[in-house]
């Protein structure tokens, strides 16, 4: 595959989307000018490229939960009740994993199953099968700006649909829902597919209609260094920017050391900022979002609150754009209406209870500050090196040569080589740096970290304060300390 960092001409992405459609018969017939009409008329309250804009002005966090079930009916009355009783200044579709995987024949299967059953036999919504009318009758349902959040290595057809159907904003990106969510799925096709859903949604733009996107930050949610996630953020608003998009949250996800977890929100905006400027991207605007903890949590729903309150005080303390809310049922599997509600405003509280106050960036975070910049500049220099000025070639010599590596990623164009750990503090580093282009100062500081830990807990630096740690949170403790 020809892949470089190029912005697809109209011809191009007219010709890749004639055969798209034919995907699933909801794509026949979609009309991009009815479409341009359509988003046009949709007010601005409800509009998340609008919303985050006031936010990130304001220096507010807004929240917004996870949610999504097959049926529309259904469906709808979950984001009513959240926009409601959960006081959600955001709301998600989120997509069902027969969808995220172009299953769609078993997505419609779900459907009517889920129909006949009276309950939901699909983890979410599947918006391919229901198609432009179905996802606008969900859009129109409720007052507030709507999000498709996925997972879909492939998701082309949904944009296509959903962006038709009024949702204001896309997740995504070929690396974030490649490596962290595919096994055998290369590089090469997953960059090039999301390159059409950025330029799908670049030609919005460019018709006068402002869509939001949002690279997962997260990746795969296991003791991720906030430089790996950093990068990868970079990297896809780089290719974003260059398709047209203008509207752009990078995320990250909680770690749980406050300082890290606040230093890493504030450099992740600068570092984005710097990249797209350097790279001549100048009307793009940044925004950040923080993801409560993605790892266990406990089962016990008042130790629940605690973890959801402290990923609470870290957007509110690092002035996320927004934060993407938990609920006390994590541990149990897919919550209740209620109890997402529940965790909503929870988020909300601490959130206005921190709303005036401010962390300086002085000593320790302005260090951890410095450590994350340093680290994600050395590895996204390197990343284009190996493209040769290209990010998108880049990218998949960098997966190849293990500069850039996710831990505990399932896909086999991941070297899984590099082992992240706590320190003492409980922020987190990296017992092995492996083949990431790190300097010797910065090794030292990763080795020097856990040592310490080592030292204070009286036993050997070892693979085992990986699993430690990765068990800790959801026995009641960050760092995994030896009993």
């Amino acid at each position: 595959m020809d892949l470089h960092n190029k912005k697809l001409t109209m011809d191009e992405y007219m010709a890749q989307r004639a055969e798209v459609l034919t995907h699933w018969p909801t794509g026949k017939g979609l009309d991009l000018d009815e479409a341009f009409a359509y988003q046009k008329a949709i007010p601005q309250h409800k509009r998340f490229s609008d919303k985050l804009a006031k936010a990130h002005k304001a220096k507010t966090t807004l929240i917004q939960p996870r949610a999504g079930v097959p049926v529309i009916e259904e469906h709808i009355k979950l984001l009513q009740y959240l926009e409601t009783k959960g006081e959600a200044d955001l709301l998600p579709t989120t997509i069902d994993s027969y969808t995220r995987l172009n299953r769609y024949e078993e997505a419609e299967v779900g459907i009517r199953e889920s129909i006949a059953q009276g309950k939901a036999m699909l983890n979410g919504f599947p918006g391919v099968n229901h198609g432009v009318a179905g996802c606008r009758q969900v859009t129109e349902s409720v007052n507030v700006p709507v999000q498709v959040r996925h997972g879909t290595p492939d998701a082309r057809l949904l944009g296509e649909i959903t962006m038709a159907g009024g949702f204001t904003s896309y997740e995504g990106g070929g690396i974030s829902y490649n490596i962290p969510y595919a096994k055998s799925v290369s590089l090469e096709r997953t960059i090039s597919d999301w390159q059409y859903c950025d330029r799908m949604i670049g030609i919005y733009e460019e018709n006068g209609i402002s869509i939001n996107r949002e690279p997962f930050g997260p990746l795969t949610g296991t003791l991720v260094p906030p430089c790996m996630s950093h990068s990868v953020a970079v990297i896809e608003a780089l290719l974003a920017a260059e398709q047209g998009v203008k509207n752009i949250t990078v995320g990250y996800g909680q770690c749980g050391n406050l300082v890290q977890d606040i230093a890493a929100i504030r450099s992740l905006e600068l570092i984005t900022n710097e990249y797209l400027m350097k790279y001549g991207y100048e009307d793009v605007l940044v925004t950040t979002v923080l993801h409560q903890w993605m790892g266990g949590f406990p089962q016990d729903e008042a130790k629940a609150f605690a973890v959801i309150s402290w990923g609470s005080a870290a957007a509110a303390l690092s002035h996320a754009t927004k934060v993407i809310v938990k609920t006390p049922h994590e541990a149990m599997g897919i919550p209740t209406m209620e109890a997402n509600a529940q965790g909503l405003r929870c988020t909300k509280q601490v959130i206005s209870m921190l709303t005036d106050q401010w962390l300086p960036e002085q000593g320790v975070l302005e260090q951890e500050i410095a450590i994350i910049l340093e680290e994600t500049r050395s590895i996204v220099d390197r990343v284009i090196e190996l493209g040769e000025g290209d990010i998108a070639q880049g990218s998949v010599r960098a997966f190849q040569a293990g500069v850039l590596d996710v831990p505990f990623a399932p896909s086999r164009f991941n070297a899984g080589k590099i082992l992240p750990a706590r320190d003492n503090d409980g922020a987190i580093r990296l017992l092995d740096c492996a083949a990431l282009p790190f300097s010797d100062s910065l090794k030292a500081f990763h080795k020097d970290k856990i040592a310490a830990r080592a030292k204070a807990e009286k036993r050997d630096v070892s693979f085992q304060m990986v699993i430690d740690d990765i068990y800790a949170i959801s026995k009641g403790r960050l760092v995994g300390r030896p009993r």
